[in-house]
């Protein structure tokens, strides 16, 4: 009270309950880059199916070579697989509730509706490329022949457990995606045999390479905890080159971007606002070779510089 007794002017605390206050939209610390995403090809389907058509490998395709006299030529044809595999998009769906009180009276200086949809949003694609690694029906991890699979040589992911992969998907390979604690586990066995990876600017960001090759980091590949190891895929995109393309449908009623819809569902009695997000998605991996996965990948492993 002594203290009051003797102040010459306003306390600020007093003086803050008059000022108005600099404020951020609400920031959401799961939003990530979501570069699968964006180094996909993504196709569009009509009525959100796409049949994958194969040629059956097993029957030779005869050709001749050099031919000078005239001796019948070699007759032949293409054989298709007779039961293709068909790709149908799957749905990722949410309904977001705001109270009309809520946002008649505290829309200013940010729209609530606007800010609730716009994080939503964003959870919604934070699912679609988790899915697109993960779905047990269409996710990549899923979709990699045994033949295409190998495991490190000795736990922590060398330039020869890279090579290898890259033998696997040999045609024109797009890129490596695989967890941050992966990538830095490569860049230290890179460190220790003193060849550090050079690095390649995409999309305005820095990202590792190995034999040119960028490494792409995403959280969405897991880290098994009770033995810190991951994994590492290799992938070939685009439709062009028979690679992994992602899948999409045009069109939608709605339409916020490719394959995403936002709809106003009305006002029920409790005066809630409802709004429907979907968004519709799957990939595809056109042909075996297309993407390959390196198991086993331990991201624990430090080593001492003298």
């Amino acid at each position: 009270m002594a203290d009051e007794a003797v102040r010459a002017s306003l306390r600020e605390e007093a003086a803050f309950q008059l000022a108005n206050v600099t404020k951020t939209p609400p920031q959401f610390g799961a939003i990530t880059p979501r570069w699968l995403v964006r180094f996909l090809d993504w196709k569009p389907l009509e009525s959100g199916t796409l049949r994958v058509n194969k040629v059956d490998e097993g029957k030779p395709i005869e050709s001749v070579c050099a031919h000078e006299d005239e001796s019948p030529l070699v007759s032949t044809f293409v054989e298709y697989l007779d039961k293709p595999r068909e790709y149908r998009l799957s749905s990722i769906n949410a309904v977001l509730n705001v109270h009309t009180r809520v946002s008649d009276l505290l829309s200013n200086p940010y729209d609530q509706v606007r800010e609730q949809l716009r994080l939503l949003v964003e959870s919604v694609k934070e699912k679609q490329e988790s899915e697109l690694l993960n779905n047990a029906e269409y996710g990549l991890l899923h979709n990699v022949a045994d033949s295409q699979k190998l495991k490190t040589r000795k736990g922590a992911p060398t330039p020869d457990d890279l090579d290898e992969l890259l033998i696997k998907v040999w045609k024109e390979p797009s890129f490596f995606l695989a967890h941050p604690r992966a990538i830095a586990a490569f860049g230290r066995e890179c460190t220790r045999r003193g060849v550090p990876p050079p690095t390649v600017t995409l999309f305005g960001t820095p990202f590792l390479t190995w034999r040119g090759v960028p490494l792409i980091p995403t959280d969405k590949i897991g880290i098994r905890s009770k033995d810190q190891t991951s994994k590492i895929l290799l992938v070939r995109v685009g439709e062009k080159k028979q690679g992994v393309i992602g899948l999409f449908q045009p069109g939608l009623p709605g339409e916020q971007s490719p394959g995403l819809s936002v709809r106003f569902m009305g006002i029920d009695a409790r005066a809630l606002a409802s709004y429907l997000v979907s968004l519709y998605c799957s990939a595809a991996v056109l042909t075996d070779d297309a993407i390959g996965l390196l198991e086993d990948v331990a991201v624990g492993q430090y080593h001492e510089y003298l």
